[in-house]
């Protein structure tokens, strides 16, 4: 091997070699950084009050909850159950309250709307009107209420509620059958007679 192979050899070798050390570095970097320009720092956590970003996102896994497709007064207007609740993004309650959230939009969020209202945002009024939020806000989070199509609050709850709490009063303002008749959403039939159709003979 000639004197101009071995030099082109070596050159080859040490562009990798610098190629490798640059990917390592980048690598290093990338966890470093963060740790030293933000020692107080730390990953999402479900488990604390500190700001991590939208909690829909995060921890429900549903982006699509906030912003609300329309506000309340919109959806008193429209005459369609309302769910409306009350919340901050710094709040571990709140935090582990938005799968519950999210969870109740999958079977509900055609029929009824969600209205997600940042407590931090309610003016500090001396009064407000039924089809404002702040009307219905009691100032802890996070606070649910359902409200029917024709604007009656039919649940009013302050804290994590269950599932099951809010699907019930759902169930009831849409006149389905209770969940230990049918897990399905399914409307209640108009009489108890339930009558089988068949061919009839020719």
């Amino acid at each position: 091997m000639g004197s101009f192979a071995i030099r082109q050899w070596i050159g080859f070798v040490d562009e990798r070699l610098i190629r490798r050390w640059v990917v390592v570095g980048i690598a290093i970097a990338t966890f470093l950084i963060p740790t030293l320009c933000f020692p107080g720092h730390a990953w999402a956590s479900l488990n604390d009050d500190k700001y991590d970003g939208n909690i829909f996102a995060l921890y429900a896994g549903n982006g699509a909850i906030v912003p609300p497709r329309v506000n309340l007064a919109q959806s008193l207007k429209q005459e369609k159950p309302t769910l409306l609740f009350f919340y901050v993004d710094d709040s571990r309650d709140c935090k582990e309250f938005s799968f519950v959230i999210s969870r109740l939009q999958a079977p509900y969020g055609r029929v009824a709307n969600f209205v997600p209202v940042m407590a931090d945002a309610i003016p500090f009024e001396k009064s407000f009107t039924p089809n404002e939020p702040g009307y219905y806000f009691k100032g802890s989070v996070p606070q649910t209420l359902v409200l029917d199509g024709s604007g009656n609050v039919r649940f009013d709850q302050t804290g994590a509620v269950s599932y099951e709490a809010v699907d019930d009063v759902f169930r009831d303002v849409f006149d389905l059958l209770p969940r230990e008749q049918s897990e399905e959403l399914r409307r209640r039939s108009v009489n108890e007679l339930n009558v089988e159709l068949v061919p009839g003979d020719e």
